[in-house]
């Protein structure tokens, strides 16, 4: 059974930096794409960046040039670094991965709140 965990959120004022990170434990896996999606209270859950195996990546528009995520594959682990941080940023932001075979598994997700 794979899970993911996630940690590094917070309190953080406005213009301020977090750094997210989402640890995949268990054994006998291999996983593609992994990412993370915030909701907000009230609305849907949204994409906010994701990388594949190769390194690839992709970021929503809102968060474009203020956050970068990375992986470490040796460790499946990945990290989301947010810089500039906005009070519209403040969701629950959750892991997530694409495992061969299992299909997607996500976290439980972590609180990041943006004071303005």
């Amino acid at each position: 059974q794979v899970q993911l965990v996630e940690s590094g959120g917070g309190l953080v004022q406005h213009g301020g930096s977090l750094r997210l990170s989402c640890a995949a434990s268990g054994s006998g896996f291999r996983i593609n794409t992994m990412g993370w999606y915030r909701q907000a209270p009230g609305e849907q859950r949204e994409l906010v960046a994701y990388i594949t195996a190769g390194g690839t990546t992709n970021y929503a528009d809102s968060v474009k040039g203020r956050f970068t995520i990375s992986r470490d594959n040796a460790k499946n682990t990945i990290d989301l670094q947010m810089n500039s941080l906005k009070p519209e940023d403040t969701a629950v932001y959750y892991c997530n991965a694409d495992i061969r075979v299992i299909g997607r598994v996500w976290g439980k997700g972590t609180l990041v709140t943006v004071s303005s």
